[in-house]
């Protein structure tokens, strides 16, 4: 739909508008018709399987990859997830003005570009659908951002193509380690089905190796393979390019980067990762347990000295996918379980977040949480999503949060009975909540309780529009759904998780 737009003349303004808000409403509908005939018991769902391109090489085989699609219990809550913030993203972008034919074109290209990572199981494709992200998101920062929109965009793009590079070095090492069974013609495969299965790793190949420390093959793809994903995540310290896009951003892609972009780091692990590098994934534990430390202590105190409160946001998403690693790092069943959960519930609250940030911006055209106080006596229901937000980021019982985290450090604690990773780390990493309580608490009073100020003026500050009760009501239903029946989503990553560790221990053995 995004390249059918760049066809119709620019006159047809609401055109553009609808065309993406069907596309929005087929994604939804799509998706409740595969939850309908989701079997979580069967490893995939929907595996679809064309050829996409094949070279003959002469005596090194084929150069092949193919068109492999299909979703299981990690990759299907995560396109539920995309389907969701795509569509409000969509609602949030109704009165964009600027280029829209340029706009909403990228928008779905970006929107296609998205699912198609949470799908795709060729190596190849997979890398195909995360670099082409790249494109619309530089265009959508650097086009219709803020004032400082070229330097975020640049700065973005930079870091994103230097993990993408790092990516594409373990893809080389992992296609030419593995044979694709079914086709004795084809020398090596990026079929993730093949390359999760150790009988099919060659015994002339980089990777046929029993040692995975620093020096080996196994170990240097590994640490490709987590710095380019550890970049999208992002990870302390290769974190900073997130906070100026963020900031710079318009408030959609704000949603989607944050909601969507980021969690494609973690996915990235679970899905390639971790299964194709067990032992490597083991031997690291330690360090990646403490890149997840840093990420959550440094985040917080970051998001602590903010003054403007897209940062704050920011920073906390910075904060938030450190639990991610540590529970990922566990190795686990609370844990790893605990990162999925994790991943989907802070979707669902930084899309909140960010969107409620945008609501006040329309209003005022100021960020500055010290231009505020008093919000609550004048924004009501406003300030009741708001609360909802924050206590949900906290990791508050009976929102999302909670359940993500409490996991998370079951399965930290568990790794340092079992002398995965130290105890210290565990303990540390606990701090992280007080710190979210401490910067979300004083936002809270800072900006919202106290005498009424708003150095925009108060006649700025209009109720809710029945287009922001729809872009704010279906998140924080989700977030409290999630928080109080959390087997709705349990029933599906459980499944994921036990087939993940069965796995994962079968390769390390």
């Amino acid at each position: 739909m995004g390249l059918l737009l760049l066809v119709v003349p620019v006159r047809f303004q609401s055109v553009f508008r609808m065309a993406a808000l069907v596309v929005g409403v087929a994604q939804l509908i799509l998706f409740a018709l595969l939850l309908a005939s989701f079997d979580a018991s069967q490893p995939w769902h929907g595996l679809e399987q064309a050829a996409w391109f094949s070279i003959d090489l002469g005596t090194w085989g084929k150069l092949q990859a193919s068109y492999l699609v299909a979703v299981d219990g990690l990759s299907v809550g995560l396109v539920g997830l995309s389907v969701l913030v795509l569509l409000l993203a969509v609602v949030s972008s109704w009165h964009v003005q600027e280029n829209i034919k340029g706009y909403w074109s990228l928008l779905l290209i970006l929107n296609g570009s998205i699912i198609g990572s949470f799908c795709a199981l060729d190596l190849l494709l997979f890398y195909v659908f995360f670099e082409f992200m790249l494109i619309p998101m530089y265009f959508l920062i650097g086009i219709w951002g803020g004032p400082r929109r070229e330097y975020a965009s640049i700065k973005f793009f930079l870091y994103t193509l230097a993990g993408s590079i790092f990516i594409l070095m373990g893809i080389i090492l992992v296609y030419l380690s593995y044979q694709d069974p079914t086709q004795p013609a084809v020398a090596h495969t990026f079929n993730i089905l093949h390359i999760t299965n150790p009988l099919q790793l060659l015994i002339d190949s980089p990777l046929y190796t029993a040692d995975a420390t620093l020096g080996s093959y196994r170990g240097w793809t590994f640490l490709l393979f987590f710095l380019g994903f550890a970049i999208k995540l992002p990870a302390v310290p290769l974190h900073t390019w997130l906070p100026d896009a963020h900031v710079e951003a318009p408030t959609a892609i704000s949603v989607i980067l944050a909601a969507l972009l980021l969690k494609i780091g973690g996915y990235g692990l679970l899905r390639f990762v971790y299964p194709v590098l067990p032992d490597a994934a083991q031997h690291f534990s330690p360090w990646v347990a403490g890149v997840g430390l840093l990420s959550i202590i440094y985040g917080a105190m970051n998001a602590l000295a903010s003054k403007d409160l897209k940062r704050l946001v920011a920073y906390s998403s910075v904060s938030h996918m450190g639990f991610v690693l540590l529970g990922l790092a566990s190795g686990t069943s609370e844990g790893v379980g605990g990162a999925v959960y994790q991943m989907i519930s802070h979707g669902l609250i930084s899309a909140m977040l960010f969107l409620l940030v945008g609501v006040l911006y329309d209003r005022t055209h100021d960020r500055q949480i010290s231009h505020y106080s008093g919000l609550a006596e004048r924004m009501k229901p406003f300030t009741a999503f708001v609360l909802i937000a924050f206590f949900a980021s906290m990791g508050i019982p009976g929102f999302s949060g909670f359940i993500g985290e409490v996991m998370i450090f079951l399965g930290a604690f568990r790794a340092a009975e079992l002398g995965i990773f130290g105890l210290w780390i565990a303990i540390t990493a606990t701090t992280g909540l007080l710190l979210g309580a401490a910067y979300y608490l004083w936002t809270i009073q800072r900006m919202f309780f106290g005498p009424f100020h708003s150095r925009a003026g108060e006649h700025n500050l209009v109720p809710l529009t029945t287009r922001e009760y729809v872009m704010l009501l279906p998140l924080a239903v989700a977030t409290i759904l999630l928080g109080v029946f959390p087997q709705l989503l349990l029933h599906y990553i459980n499944p994921f998780v036990q087939a993940f560790l069965v796995s994962f221990s079968s390769l390390t053995d």
